[in-house]
């Protein structure tokens, strides 16, 4: 779990802080924010997750089994934070740095789980 805090930590940051910098100062719709983010870093984190935070687990898949897998887990999450997007900002008027605080706290949490349970174990 060391090395996932460590790559989920810093790709967790980067998501959370481009998804506010692109809602909050280019003036994107913050949903709209959040799917461009998700799209742009979903690359980075698979490769990342793969090569580094569970190195030597999920081995035993096929590279596009293990990728359909991450994708599949990948949705989830993104479904995860676009609900925080849209209760915080969309449906309870919050500013649009609110969704970074379960972003950075209980999405990597789930994520965490569902990657070891369903993709490297």
């Amino acid at each position: 779990m060391g090395r996932y805090a460590v790559a989920g930590l810093a790709i967790t940051l980067a998501v959370a802080a481009s998804y506010w910098g692109l809602a909050e100062f280019a003036g994107v719709d913050p949903m709209i924010s959040l799917t461009v983010v998700v799209i742009l870093f979903g690359a980075v984190s698979y490769i990342t997750h793969g090569a580094f935070s569970f190195r030597g687990h999920g081995d035993r898949d096929r590279h596009h089994i293990r990728a359909s897998r991450f994708l599949l887990v990948a949705l989830v999450t993104f479904a995860i934070n676009q609900f925080h997007v849209w209760m915080l900002v969309k449906q309870l008027g919050g500013p649009t740095w609110w969704p970074t605080i379960p972003m950075v706290f209980v999405t990597p949490l789930v994520t965490f789980a569902l990657l070891r349970r369903f993709v490297y174990y």
